[in-house]
């Protein structure tokens, strides 16, 4: 079980449509309501002319049993770099349009794009234009917070993680998001990462259909008793009976077309009067999942022009141009790291190393705290390049990053920014080590609050001690009374540490990412 992830996650990875996992998959979806998709690629600059290749699928599929009960969650990665996709596209275009399946995703039509121009790249016809019926995550969120959906402008649109926190109570890491999805075999942490991604809908949507069951709302919904029986079934029904045949079968006809709309969607509307289905091989939604999915249901149409990517020249030739003005003005790369370092005795500095994390590596900020390194985050959450750059200069700090944009600049001092090339925080953190030669020893492990980057008092605390200074500020669990612990108190905003399981297992990881005993 990932540690970031509350519940245990069955992680399947498909290669091949003859493997075990491609059997696995294709009988899940017919087991499947519910399914929430999500799609990575190799990340691209944003001027190309063309959309990227999506290199991995993910579904996490909500099983349910024959009497309608859900039984458990799995998640397919379907791996597109390895399985033909023309022997694939049919499965999931019907995947996507089944009136059996409800669709989750988070701002989808961006990934179904990709989707449609990878697959038709490789002669799948017209790629993909549908998905109905369909539930967008921020949506679902918006009904959460009782807000008004409709149009939001992008300071209202909340992100994955954010969601996440909020709904689920758990921090989603997105560190992986811009890994590169081309590159072979994935890793594990890539695996769990895009799994969790595509879990965390189902989950969010459960609470959503809780709070449904919980208020009401929906419990009793007359207009849709009879949406999951069948022409002859409304027929015989007597309280539906009475009211048909007191009218023209034209009006009966779309009396059984609104209440059947999800089980028969191609019903004849012209005077022929045949009932068209296609066999279908999935479990029909329950009544109440219709009811959601008739009052709060989406659904995603590409046109033409959705499928042709678009590209600003103007914007392509002003990065072009400011990187170039950069490169002649500087004479420098800001890439690889030259030295000395602003906090360089020789340079006025104080000695001891000292570095600002911008947001993109904040993850980084609070490693290089565990390992007893002075590291800040801005002052604000979304400050302005200029402002990162002069509180770097005013407090002596190297900026770490990996915006690019940030490199472009052109009043950057010299050695005042270094741009972080690894992905994962364990690796950054080895990545700074080695840079900048720092010397980390065991005992300055766990000497830095890792929420504010304080110092602790010289002193620790006792068990009264800490109870009294804890008072309305922080909890300090009852079986620890008994332990004759010793308490750390931040000097700066006053956060509560002791040295207990969780200290020791963070002492030992960070001990082994060190090498620390070698």
């Amino acid at each position: 079980m990932d540690p970031r992830y509350p519940r245990p996650l069955k992680i399947h990875l498909v290669s091949s449509t003859d493997s075990p996992e491609f059997t696995d998959f294709t009988q899940s979806l017919t087991r499947s309501r519910i399914i929430a998709f999500d799609a990575e690629w190799k990340p691209i600059r944003t001027h190309q002319s063309s959309f990227p290749t999506v290199s991995l699928i993910q579904l996490a599929c909500q099983l349910s049993s024959d009497s309608g009960e859900s039984d458990d969650s799995v998640v397919f990665l379907l791996d597109l770099s390895t399985i033909p996709l023309p022997s694939i596209w049919e499965l999931l275009r019907d995947a996507f349009v089944s009136p059996d399946i409800l669709k989750l995703g988070f701002r989808f039509k961006q990934d179904l794009k990709y989707l449609s121009s990878t697959f038709s790249s490789q002669g799948c016809e017209q790629g993909f234009d549908k998905v109905e019926p369909f539930m967008d995550i921020t949506s679902i969120y918006q009904h959460l917070q009782h807000s008004q959906p409709g149009r939001k402008t992008s300071k209202d649109i909340k992100s994955l993680a954010t969601i996440c926190k909020e709904v689920l109570g758990i921090s989603l890491s997105k560190e992986l998001q811009c890994s590169d999805w081309s590159c072979r075999p994935l890793t594990e942490e890539q695996k769990t990462y895009a799994a969790i991604d595509a879990q965390c809908l189902l989950e969010i949507f459960n609470v959503f259909q809780a709070k449904i069951i919980k208020e009401g709302s929906l419990i009793h919904s007359p207009t849709e008793s009879t949406v999951n029986l069948g022409l002859k079934e409304v027929l015989e029904k007597l309280d539906v009976c009475n009211k048909i045949v007191r009218m023209k079968f034209h009006e009966a006809l779309d009396i059984v077309r609104a209440t059947t709309s999800f089980i028969y969607p191609n019903i004849a509307t012209e005077e022929g009067m045949a009932l068209r289905t296609r066999p279908r091989n999935t479990l029909p939604m329950d009544e109440l999942l219709v009811r959601i999915v008739n009052k709060y249901g989406e659904e995603i149409l590409l046109n033409d022009s959705d499928k042709r990517a678009r590209t600003s020249k103007r914007k392509s030739k002003r990065r072009s141009s400011v990187g170039l003005i950069c490169k002649e003005k500087q004479g420098q790369s800001f890439e690889d790291w030259q030295g000395p370092p602003p906090w360089d005795l020789t340079l006025g500095g104080d000695g001891h190393p000292k570095f600002l994390c911008d947001v993109m590596v904040e993850g980084l900020a609070k490693h290089l705290r565990c390992v007893g390194i002075n590291a800040a985050i801005p002052y604000s959450k979304k400050p302005e390049p200029r402002a990162l750059i002069e509180q770097a200069n005013r407090e002596k700090r190297v900026l770490l990053t990996r915006d690019a944009k940030l490199l472009r600049h052109d009043y950057l001092i010299k050695n005042q920014i270094y741009r972080v090339k690894n992905l994962l925080k364990n690796e950054q953190l080895l990545e700074i080590i080695e840079t900048f030669q720092l010397k980390i020893c065991e005992d300055q492990l766990m000497s830095r609050c890792t929420k504010c980057n304080g110092r602790f008092i010289q002193k620790p605390l006792t068990t009264e001690e800490a109870v009294e200074a804890a008072k309305g500020f922080q909890r300090i669990p009852n079986c620890l009374f008994d332990k004759n612990l010793e308490f750390w108190q931040c000097m700066d905003c006053n956060q509560l540490y002791w040295e207990g399981t969780q200290y020791h297992n963070a002492v030992q990881k960070f001990i082994d990412v060190c090498k620390l005993n070698e």
